[in-house]
């Protein structure tokens, strides 16, 4: 599989921004893509069970507005809003972590669909050591799975552990986190802390330690 990674980062759109949920300090971390399908065909990839594990994975529970899902070896949650083709919101549980997803699909030209990605956490501990980039790093990744699928539907799906122990991935998942940094400083974080929490991050992606480590 032949990747043009360059590319892929700059399809991104990177923000990074203060909310509050259920009267709590939190942090939204959002991704803006465009793809090259209909919001139908792009809302059937990002829903449908049959599609989800040829480039995501496995989904099992009740996928209807307040059932629960789970994705295989991830998270599971509650879905609490469902407009189709347009909007979905979910919780993201994970062991006894709780966050919340948001996704929404618009229309953006002939055979062009633009994707919103939104995915919101409590400010933590984890939030002020790891920043933006645990979680925005992570979804690229996804949505370059998603972008793969999309142009060809047959295509393999990313071996992401191949991918993280290739040159090529190790410096595609260094630049998005240093891109999330750069959203971080963006929306107020210190220079310092925003720096020291991609390093972070680029050491678990890449296996490799971080400076300060």
């Amino acid at each position: 599989m032949s990747l043009n990674f360059d590319q892929q980062l700059g399809l991104v759109e990177r923000s990074v921004s203060s909310v509050e949920v259920e009267g709590k300090s939190a942090k939204a971390v959002t991704l803006t893509r465009d793809y090259a399908t209909t919001v139908d065909d792009l809302w059937d990839a990002l829903t449908n069970r049959e599609r989800l594990p040829r480039w995501f994975l496995p989904i099992s529970g009740d996928l209807r507005l307040g059932g629960h899902y789970q994705l295989e070896g991830n998270a599971g949650g509650k879905i609490t809003a469902c407009e189709p083709p347009v909007m979905l919101t979910v919780t993201w549980e994970w062991q006894s972590d709780i966050s919340w997803l948001e996704l929404r699909l618009a229309e953006n030209g002939e055979n062009s669909s633009r994707l919103i990605l939104c995915h919101t956490a409590l400010v933590s501990d984890f939030w002020t050591e790891y920043g933006p980039g645990a979680t925005g790093t992570g979804w690229e990744l996804g949505l370059v799975g998603l972008d793969i699928h999309l142009s060809d539907p047959a295509a393999e799906k990313i071996d992401e552990e191949q991918l993280a122990a290739s040159p090529e991935g190790k410096a595609y998942m260094i630049q998005s986190s240093t891109r999330w940094g750069e959203a971080s400083i963006a929306a107020g974080t210190p220079t310092d802390a925003a720096l020291k929490a991609v390093q972070k991050i680029n050491a678990f992606y890449t296996g490799e330690a971080s400076e300060d480590s």
